[in-house]
């Protein structure tokens, strides 16, 4: 079963490529608190229909060049 995970664009410059920003919660082990951790990931775009600031949700595939291992599904309202 694949992952499927949700972030927003942060970059639509490559052709059929953009890189898509992932935001989690950590919980800190000490201090017990919670903060954010971001972590950047590159998704196919075949259409380049998304754009900067869409929110999208993405899927695991496998791996289409170096660093893409990601697909666009659809976007989230």
């Amino acid at each position: 079963m694949p992952r499927i995970i949700k972030g927003t664009i942060v970059s639509d410059k490559m052709q059929k490529t953009v890189v898509v920003e992932v935001l989690r919660l950590k919980k800190h082990s000490k201090y017990k608190k919670y903060f954010k951790v971001s972590q950047n990931f590159k998704a196919h775009n075949p259409e380049n229909q998304y754009h900067i600031g869409d929110k999208v949700l993405m899927q695991e595939t496998k791996p289409m060049s170096k660093d893409k291992r990601w697909i666009i599904i659809g976007k989230v309202e």
